[in-house]
């Protein structure tokens, strides 16, 4: 291959850079009206009334709809993960279907007028009186509401993973770290926020959608309609960020199609920022504890990690954070547990690197605490205890982690490291170094994936599949395997995407959305190249006529084979000898079964170093270091691009993003980007990349396993332990807040 594994840059970045590319927000059709929800101001009750005269009576207003005006839902909400390839609603209920209220910000009335800024402005007139109940919205408010889940995601997961005697093995360890640790619930704040744009032709609905999965999407739209599936059509060019907030499928989706109709015009909806922390997920609010038990030179024999988070009333939903813990080390008795509580809070979602990345730090800051405990470097402790085989006795499909452990401490310099706390001072600084293992879950739970690729006779190809571009350079990584595996120069191949027309793809979440697209666009070229060779082998006239198939190459167009030296034909000639306009097939790449005997984890290793002012309690970054090995590296400067970016959120999570709910009225104390803090370019400290390759035939035919998530996974517990080097001091609530790093530290908050 020769486009594969190069920094191939983006084949859309021309459209991004000069406007030419357009997102769900900026589409317009003839006729289009717009959208604005109300949403409930309190958390727990009932709506007694809506006064919508004010705002029917403003100028440009079509409707006001309100219960009475939206008709029952076809079928009740199931909640599923999108990777399924199944309908996804994001939560098992649908608003607007009864008085009930659940949590603040659903969709009580919908307001339609000819310009966004009149049916916001209506929508700030109408009046809702409302019975109020005391919310339940934070875990200490329902510690005493606490219950283990059976089953997470959809029923997707297992809320308890068990093996051994955790108990009996932490009693008789000859050292024991045990610790708890609150994570703030985190929100996604895609740049572009969550839009719609619906329009009926008779019976059909076309959706213009800012989605992660554009077939989850039609499917869950048709489902709650009562549509046939070919009744509805998706499409989805290009997403501004989504991050996980866009992978579900939420209610003003189908609202705005229900608007639509109501209207008889094409209807657009835009959230608000303010919306966007109440209509589409978010990482919910957490406390984790874990129990080290291990022998005096460090070699672990128990992990006891348990959870606890807030879900909604409707969806068992928690974040499965044992999903790394439970398989990176070698250890022969562990438990696993999800506890959650019901609150009046929408049901939380996936949000970059669900689960692992909180679970992660919880476990690698523990570790940490073993490393000092114990007297071990903090990286020879992981390698003593990396796992060499799954669980359950399988070999990884890939495995990498030693080398990403060695590669990043050479890059980061780990050797020269003085291991002794606040010991480096720089000034007023104190400075320190940490470091974490990172790992994620390889997702094998979509089902078959397909797409299409079409030989032209001038010897060009289209290729095509559902999936959308979100920002990862989907598109791109797609031209360079369709290009190598047709044996075609990059610009003699267009790749199509984003309409649900076209060859299934499920929703690109997990980190599946390299590997999936790629193997389906693999199959696809190579149907079609094998179709061609067998023309031209076939064929009478061509210069190849009766060599081998399998002996036949195709580079720049042009075929060629060993048997027959000096001889060459091309697509072109092939297709105009058998009057041939295009040669079309359809492939299909079916993923491994989830039963497959072999350990699936992405591994990685962070690295930090950070300045502490210990009176002020500031914490800057200055540089972080990861080591991934992710399987076959499709484009070095996308992944780099992405891993860059999960590093520099998991600093953010680290240090200043957290939400918290008001206790007393249910509602986000930060709704917008002035309150709830992201870092800034300013921010930004020296981050360095390295890849690991590691050959992985499992995953599937280029052997990628995906970049997406494992970034973030880590940095938080690396700064954390850089923390502790520099100051001497375990924090571990996040975000770490001033007053939790000062001299002297002031009592934990709860997050």
């Amino acid at each position: 291959m020769t486009a594969v594994g190069r920094p191939v840059t983006r084949v859309d970045g021309p459209a991004k850079v000069t406007g030419a590319a357009r997102y769900t927000a900026e589409i317009t059709l003839p006729g289009t009206a717009h959208l604005a929800l109300v949403g409930a101001t309190i958390a727990h009750g009932r709506v007694l009334a809506v006064h919508d005269a004010a705002a029917l009576e403003t100028d440009g207003v079509l409707a006001v709809l309100t219960r009475r005006d939206v008709p029952p839902v076809a079928a009740q909400p199931r909640l599923l993960p999108s990777l399924l390839g199944q309908a996804a609603p994001g939560e098992s209920f649908f608003p607007l279907q009864d008085d009930e209220v659940h949590y603040a910000g659903q969709p009580v009335a919908l307001v339609v007028a000819e310009t966004s800024e009149q049916a916001r402005h209506a929508a700030r007139l109408v009046r809702v009186e409302y019975e109020v109940r005391p919310p339940v919205v934070t875990i200490a408010q329902g510690a005493d509401q606490v219950y283990e889940a059976e089953r997470l995601f959809g029923g997707l997961m297992p809320g308890r993973a068990e093996r051994g005697d955790v108990d009996g093995a932490l009693a008789e360890a000859e050292v024991r770290v045990a610790a708890g640790y609150r994570m703030a619930a985190n929100h996604h704040n895609a740049l572009e926020p969550p839009a719609t744009l619906a329009v009926w032709d008779g019976s059909l609905l076309t959706l213009y959608e800012s989605t992660m999965g554009v077939r989850a999407t039609q499917l869950t739209v048709a489902a709650l309609l009562g549509l046939p599936i070919a009744n509805v059509r998706v499409v989805t060019h290009f997403v501004g960020g989504g991050f996980g907030s866009k992978a579900m499928v939420w209610p003003h989706t189908t609202l705005t199609a229900i608007a639509a109709r109501h209207v008889g015009r094409p209807v657009r909806l835009v959230l608000t920022r303010e919306q966007a922390f109440t209509s589409n997920g978010h990482r919910e609010e957490q406390e984790q504890t874990v129990a080290l038990g291990a022998t005096r030179d460090g070699r672990l024999t128990a992990i006891r990690h348990e959870k606890v988070s807030v879900t909604s009333p409707f969806d068992d939903w928690a974040e499965p954070a044992t999903g790394v813990s439970s398989q990176l080390y070698a250890v022969g008795h562990y438990r696993g547990v999800h506890r959650l509580v019901r609150g009046n809070t929408m049901t939380p979602t996936f949000t970059r690197g669900p689960g692992e990345t909180l679970g992660v730090f919880a476990l690698e800051t523990a570790m940490d605490e073993l490393a000092y405990e114990v007297g071990v470097d903090p990286v020879e402790l992981r390698l003593r205890n990396r796992a060499g085989v799954s669980p359950a006795g399988h070999p990884w499909s890939s495995d990498g982690f030693a080398e990403c452990l060695r590669t990043g401490a050479e890059r980061f310099g780990w050797a020269s490291r003085d291991p002794v706390p606040r010991t480096r001072r720089e000034g007023d600084w104190l400075v320190g170094t940490g470091m974490s293992a990172a790992a994620y879950p390889v997702a094998f739970f979509m089902p078959p994936q397909q797409a299409r690729a079409r030989l032209l006779a001038d010897g060009s190809a289209v290729v095509q599949t559902s999936t959308q571009e979100f920002g990862t350079g989907v598109l791109t990584i797609a031209t360079q395997v369709a290009a190598d595996t047709l044996g075609l120069d990059l610009d003699a191949v267009r790749f199509e995407a984003g309409d649900t027309d076209l060859p299934n793809s499920s929703a690109a979440v997990g980190s599946a959305g390299a590997g999936m697209v790629s193997s389906a666009v693999h199959a696809a070229a190579t149907a079609v190249r094998s179709a061609v060779v067998a023309l031209a082998v076939d064929g009478e006239g061509s210069p190849l006529h009766g060599a081998d198939p399998a002996s036949v190459v195709v580079a720049g167009g042009q075929l060629t084979s060993p048997e027959r030296p000096g001889a060459a034909d091309t697509y072109a000639d092939v297709l105009a000898r058998h009057r041939l306009s295009d040669v079309d097939e359809v492939g299909t790449w079916t993923p491994p079964p989830l039963d497959t005997p072999h350990g699936l984890l992405t591994f990685g290793a962070q690295f930090a170093e950070v300045a502490v002012d210990p009176e002020l309690g500031l914490v800057r970054v200055r540089r972080l270091t990861g080591a991934f090995a992710p399987g076959r590296v499709l484009n070095p400067l996308l992944a780099r691009s992405q891993l860059m970016g999960g590093m520099l959120w998991g600093m953010s999570q680290a240090l200043l993003e957290g939400n918290a709910m008001d206790p007393r009225s249910g509602r986000w104390g930060a709704t917008n980007l002035a309150e709830y803090l992201v870092p800034v370019n300013a921010d930004a400290p020296e981050v360095d990349v390295a890849f690991v390759e590691v050959h992985d035939d499992v995953v599937g035919p280029l052997g990628a396993k995906g970049v997406g998530e494992i970034g973030q996974v880590g940095v938080a517990a690396a700064i954390a332990n850089a923390v502790f080097h520099a100051t001497g001091r375990r924090v571990r609530t996040l975000p770490m807040a001033p007053e939790l790093v000062m001299d002297p530290p002031l009592p934990a908050r709860r997050p």
